[in-house]
């Protein structure tokens, strides 16, 4: 696998856990009461700082040559 098609697949992921969290944060703000609020927060906030993080590397990394 080339390193462009790598970084096309990292970005899908970090895409997908950015849906995930818009899903758990609507979840835990309308939806659940309590202890379950905020478990489903704290792993929507998570989520959402490490799809960030893989962003910024792949933005950051450059261009590849493949």
């Amino acid at each position: 696998m080339t390193p462009a098609l790598q970084k096309m697949w990292i970005s899908i992921a970090a895409m997908f856990f950015m849906a995930i969290s818009i899903l758990l944060i609507y979840s835990s703000r309308y939806k659940f009461k309590g202890f379950m609020k905020g478990i489903t927060a704290f792993f929507a906030y998570l989520l959402m700082i490490v799809s960030g993080i893989i962003i910024i590397f792949v933005v950051l990394s450059g261009p590849t040559n493949g």
